[in-house]
């Protein structure tokens, strides 16, 4: 048995701090004031943000820092393919992320754009991103296979 005081059975009490379940529930307090229609879009449009190429759609448009003709995103969204990038514009335009603009002219041009709320949204995924990147051994080693059992 290692050092320290046991709870229950392999529960640590180095791992039980009840300020931290505090602040957790705090974070999501928000949730409270939604409607259950509210809280079913919220889920939603997470969803399609944190969808497989939403994340570097949003960040080829956000470096670009103005409106990038359909054939530029796809050149610099590394192994996305025309009908996986036509769904990725088409999704976030939906939600109000990205604009997009057709010049009518021969042949036609289409250009797309973050909108406010693109740009906005870029801080906290820039900050949910950096952290994920920096615990990447952690999660590394919780994906490895467990040889103790």
């Amino acid at each position: 048995m290692k050092s320290g005081s046991w709870l229950k059975v392999s529960t640590y009490s180095g791992y039980t701090y009840q300020m931290v379940t505090k602040k957790i529930s705090e974070s999501f307090a928000f949730r409270e004031a939604m409607t259950q229609a509210e809280d079913h879009l919220a889920r939603e449009v997470l969803e399609r943000v944190t969808a497989r190429w939403s994340l570097s759609v949003l960040r080829v448009l956000a470096e670009a820092n103005g409106p990038l003709r359909f054939s530029r995103v796809l050149e610099r969204v590394e192994s996305i393919s025309q009908k996986a990038l036509t769904h990725a514009l088409r999704t976030l335009e939906r939600d109000g992320l990205l604009t997009r603009t057709l010049y009518p002219q021969v042949p036609p041009r289409v250009e797309y754009e973050l909108t406010t709320l693109g740009r906005d949204l870029l801080t906290p995924l820039a900050s949910l991103w950096g952290w994920i990147s920096g615990r990447l051994p952690e999660f590394a080693a919780a994906q490895a296979p467990r040889r103790d059992l």
